[in-house]
């Protein structure tokens, strides 16, 4: 009977996995900008351009024809200028196959030939195939516990895209939608994920505990030294206080590692009191700091990379344009910096508040033993 639900369920899986391949291959019809398919490619230009600080990039063009596939003038040929650089900052390069959108010339006649610009790719097949091999990882790996992380994953997504929306619509407090938003992220994504169990109750706990923490001692560091040294320069495109925008992301950035943290204590420790239901408290304590020490190192330099690693771009583009190092790094990373540091307190003090939660609710799991 076990099995034959196995089958079922990887058989509904497969099924829906190829019927949002496919729908993402023919949902042209959805979309109210017209779309092309390359295809045929050549280049006919090449030369060098050297812009005002003396760096030099090379320039290619491309005629390209392309088929319509929605709208008005759908099966009919296009033909583009596509103009594009070595260094593909702006621009791509096109292959046949290749689909586009594409903005048509509005003095195009239907007798005549039709032309237009690109206007941008159409690249929702590439990330669902993307997501479908995540998902098929995660499922293979974990199986049930695979497919309810993928779950919890959509849902967190959608619920901080309707969140940014409210936001930005109305206008309502960043600060109390990240809170709300720290705790049903923390709440669904461990219930979803482990169950309802002493486990999920106590990492759910020690993640509020530990998160609320490290945003308060950041807080608190701001307002001592009145932000100096915080550059928001990267920031300065928004119209929006700056410092509640900053706070918000420490929110969210630094649920992901005291998360982590929160359930691997918790998980261990109660793995360790299944399989030896004798073990002393004190032993139980022993163990749960010497497997904090173990996570502490990795979790705070995985904070670190992934922070500074976004960065890397903008800094080869100060560093390419003779901009000193000093300036460079403090005015791209002092905002990472900041973060990886409230996300490294974080860390640290989940690690006593998830071993004593935990072991709060191992001796309540034994009295009722």
């Amino acid at each position: 009977m076990r099995q034959r639900g196995q089958l079922i369920f990887y058989a509904v899986f497969i099924f829906l996995m190829i019927v949002s391949v496919l729908f993402v291959y023919q949902n042209h019809n959805l979309y109210s900008s017209p779309i092309g398919k390359i295809t045929s490619a050549s280049e006919i230009d090449s030369h060098n351009v050297t812009d005002e600080y003396g760096n030099s990039d090379k320039k290619y063009t491309q005629s390209l024809t392309a088929e319509l596939k929605n709208g008005k003038g759908t099966g009919k040929e296009v033909n583009l200028t596509n103009e594009y650089s070595y260094s593909g900052a702006y621009d791509n390069a096109f292959s046949p196959g290749d689909e586009v959108f594409i903005k048509l010339d509005s003095n195009d006649s239907e007798d005549n030939e039709l032309k237009g610009d690109i206007t941008g790719v159409k690249r929702d097949k590439y990330v669902m195939i993307m997501a479908w091999i995540f998902t098929i990882a995660l499922v293979l790996v974990g199986k049930l516990q695979g497919l309810l992380t993928t779950v919890s994953l959509t849902a967190n997504i959608i619920l901080l895209s309707f969140a940014l929306d409210l936001y930005v619509k109305l206008g309502m407090n960043l600060i109390w939608i990240s809170i709300l938003l720290v705790i049903i992220f923390t709440v669904l994504s461990l219930l979803l994920v482990n169950g309802w169990n002493e486990k999920s109750f106590a990492a759910i706990i020690s993640t509020l505990l530990g998160t609320f923490a490290s945003v308060g001692i950041a807080y608190l560091v701001m307002v001592i030294t009145s932000e100096d040294g915080l550059l928001y320069e990267e920031m300065q495109f928004l119209t929006r206080p700056y410092t509640l925008v900053f706070l918000a992301g420490l929110f969210i950035g630094s649920l992901g590692a005291v998360m982590d943290v929160a359930i691997s204590i918790s998980a261990a420790l109660f793995e360790l009191y299944d399989t030896n239901k004798q073990i002393s408290i004190k032993d139980l304590t022993a163990s749960g700091y010497d497997i904090g020490r173990d996570i502490m190192g990795t979790m705070t330099n995985i904070l670190l990379f992934a922070y500074i690693s976004g960065s890397i771009p903008i800094l080869i583009v100060y560093f390419n344009n003779h901009s000193p190092l000093g300036f460079s790094l403090s005015i791209n990373l002092s905002l990472e910096i900041a973060r990886a540091l409230a996300g490294g307190i974080g860390i640290v003090l989940t690690i006593p508040i998830g071993l004593y939660v935990t072991i709060f609710f191992i001796q309540r799991k034994k009295a009722k033993q």
